[in-house]
């Protein structure tokens, strides 16, 4: 099975989330989306930043109605701080019959050369990449790359910084939400 990982805090997770993962699971050839919920840094303490497993919470509920986008809750038991490479090399060994492959923006592409073993991860992994908004396109040195597939999906002007402001400023941001996260959002007064 080729799964698709697509990291992030989700701090909270919202509708371009679910669009952009949707999108390639069912026009790539991925099988299944894994939202790997990236844990609180012990030493990088966010306020902002809701507690894992609440965040966790809101991913299962976002992803349950979809049978090809799920939860992974992987980094929870790995050492912090940690980095992509290692959790690669973890889910390889905890599941060796799966592929598996990154799901980032492009702008996150530029930067990917500063990844700690980002060769290592190029050797062993497939790299999904869907466009973020920009001045034109974003010119890397992996252009070319037989292991980089660029994929055409939604640009997503959509983030997470912004609901939370918009929470706390008492705006309705409800439609930015899949119903379950809203509501889980609003009965446990997060970001207010």
């Amino acid at each position: 099975m080729k799964i698709g990982l697509y990291f992030g805090t989700f701090n909270p997770i919202h509708i371009g989330h679910l669009i952009i993962a949707n999108e390639l699971v069912e026009n790539s050839n991925l099988d299944q989306v894994w939202f790997v919920v990236t844990p609180q840094s012990p030493f990088k303490k966010k306020q902002s930043l809701l507690d894992n497993y609440e965040r966790l919470e809101m991913v299962h509920r976002a992803t349950d109605i979809y049978n090809k986008l799920r939860p992974c809750d992987i980094e929870f038991s790995l050492p912090q701080p940690n980095y992509t490479a290692y959790t690669l090399v973890h889910l390889q060994e905890k599941y060796p019959k799966h592929a598996f492959s990154l799901i980032m923006g492009e702008d996150n592409l530029k930067s990917f050369h500063k990844w700690k073993n980002y060769q290592a991860i190029l050797d062993n992994h497939d790299i999904y990449v869907y466009p973020r908004i920009s001045e034109g396109k974003i010119e890397t040195q992996f252009d070319g790359h037989k292991r980089i597939h660029h994929v055409h999906a939604p640009i997503m002007e959509l983030s997470s910084t912004y609901i939370r402001k918009s929470i706390k400023a008492g705006k309705n941001i409800r439609p930015m939400l899949p119903d379950t996260v809203w509501q889980y959002i609003d009965q446990m007064g997060f970001y207010s």
